[in-house]
């Protein structure tokens, strides 16, 4: 649910979103993908596994994916063939999280610019977007690629900030995982946590919703969700 104390209204400079399982529906993406990668080994893809890995960087889940199947050092290998599953599943349908279009669009048409923050590689994070039908849709698009370290470190928010010319403190961060939380925290953005997979502790957010659809998440950005 919503957290309890959230009386006021943030006026952001800006509001940044993480992409997977934030405003695309992807986690199912890199889910069935993840499984592929256990179900080759014979083995299962847990609940337990999907904690670890979301929104996690390719550095961290290349050491979990290592534990979990077993293969001491096959890190590299391993993500190279997870991401040519994830690519090819890429090629379905790619469906946005409910709400995230209508969100988007009331910022945009309240003149609050908005930008993407992802732990992704640049390649997927654009190949998503487009066959999601949201190309253009956010003009400041940071990825991993483009900072010396991913989430949970600061550096990519700090740097989608510089980009749009405004003090992270004046920003707003929505994200659905504890490692995106702990980067836009550390940025100094006020972070709405947005849950997407049960069992995710998004408690050190500044906020609480269950869904980009939550009218309180709405309230919180000066918008009516009735509109």
């Amino acid at each position: 649910m919503s957290s309890a104390a959230s009386p006021t209204v943030l006026r952001p400079a800006a509001v940044v979103f993480d992409n997977d399982g934030t405003f695309l529906e992807t986690e199912s993406v890199w889910s069935r993908a993840e499984a592929e990668l256990f179900e080759r080994r014979g083995l299962p893809f847990l609940p337990e596994h999907k904690l670890e890995l979301i929104g996690t960087s390719f550095v961290h889940a290349s050491e979990a994916l290592e534990r979990f199947l077993g293969e001491p050092g096959g890190g590299p290998a391993i993500m190279e063939e997870l991401v040519s599953l994830v690519h090819l599943e890429l090629d379905g349908e790619v469906p946005v999280m409910p709400g995230a279009e209508r969100l988007v669009s009331a910022l945009r048409a309240a003149g609050i610019p908005v930008g993407m923050a992802t732990n992704a590689a640049r390649g997927f994070a654009e190949k998503a977007l487009d066959r999601a039908g949201h190309a253009g849709t956010f003009p400041v698009l940071l990825t991993a690629e483009d900072v010396e370290a991913p989430k949970p470190a600061p550096d990519i928010y700090l740097a989608t900030a510089a980009a749009f010319g405004v003090d992270p403190a004046a920003c707003v961060a929505v994200e659905d995982s504890p490692t995106g939380v702990t980067s836009a925290v550390a940025a100094g953005m006020t972070v709405l946590g947005v849950t997407s997979f049960p069992g995710v502790d998004l408690s050190h957010a500044h906020h609480r919703h269950p869904s980009l659809e939550d009218p309180a998440l709405w309230a919180l950005l000066g918008l009516d969700a009735r509109a």
